[in-house]
């Protein structure tokens, strides 16, 4: 990136002005299991060490952890002052057209940093949905609690490209092996409790058994982020695990965008 975009005149300035800019080579943080060994033995050998305990490394590690699961070799990632993350953007989750175009990719990264300037995290949804791709999928297993404990599978659904709102829809399809299971639509600030047989906080949810299909509908005002919660229904006694596919989308408010 720093021969890429990061190179362009308009993104240096913009960088200059309002970050703080470093760089840390991911394997120095053990993000690539096969040269943890190998750079264990390079800092005893230097005598040298790397706090992976320390915030800002906590918080580079977090990062990795937030949003997508894809693999990228270079990850941007926008942190405050405080060591809170603001935004991610893996280099190889870039779209084709803009990836492949100079231009776009420059106005692609000043729109990233200004949304994480204005705190609306973009990048830090399982699921990042935008008016170019406003459908994505999500195929996962989810557990029946144990007793006394709720196991989610969450999902973040980041809806915050659609500035003047839609209509958000989940298709979900429940797998054919043992276990009913529960899907609870929250909104992105909320904590989701493990002790709650029925959430309190919830804005919708449904429920269902092996082989069943249902679809949650919600309709928002303004771009926000989303938590899906998924687990077993607390009604099954033994424990098992079953799969859930879940078609996510946002139909974006035609009203606003002829006004």
């Amino acid at each position: 990136m720093r021969t890429g975009v990061l190179s362009n005149d308009q993104i240096i300035e913009f960088l200059n002005d309002n970050f703080i800019n470093t760089w840390v080579p991911n394997c120095e943080l053990g993000r690539i299991q096969s040269l943890r060994e190998p750079i264990a033995k390079r800092h005893k050998y230097e005598g040298k060490t790397f706090d992976t305990t320390h915030p800002l490394a906590q918080t580079i590690i977090k990062g990795w952890k937030t949003g997508s699961k894809k693999g990228s070799p270079v990850d941007c990632l926008v942190i405050s002052s405080t060591l809170e993350l603001m935004g991610r953007q893996p280099a190889n989750e870039l779209s084709e057209n803009i990836k492949y175009s100079r231009h776009r990719r420059v106005e692609y990264y000043l729109t990233f940093f200004k949304k994480a300037l204005e705190g609306k995290q973009p990048g830090l949804g399982n699921i990042v949905l935008t008016p170019e791709q406003p459908s994505q999928s999500v195929l996962d297993l989810f557990r029946t609690p144990t007793v006394g404990y709720q196991d989610y599978t969450v999902v973040v659904i980041d809806t915050t490209a659609f500035e003047n709102g839609g209509t958000l829809s989940i298709d979900l399809e429940i797998g054919r092996e043992e276990g009913e299971a529960a899907f609870y639509l929250f909104d992105g600030n909320i904590e989701l409790s493990t002790e709650e047989e029925s959430p309190k906080d919830e804005i919708t949810s449904v429920w269902g058994e092996p082989g069943d299909t249902h679809q949650i509908m919600y309709v928002f005002d303004q771009g926000q982020f989303f938590k899906l919660g998924v687990t077993g229904h607390w009604a099954k006694d033994e424990p098992c695990v079953n799969a859930f596919h879940a078609k996510i989308s946002v139909e974006e408010n035609q009203s606003e965008l002829t006004n």
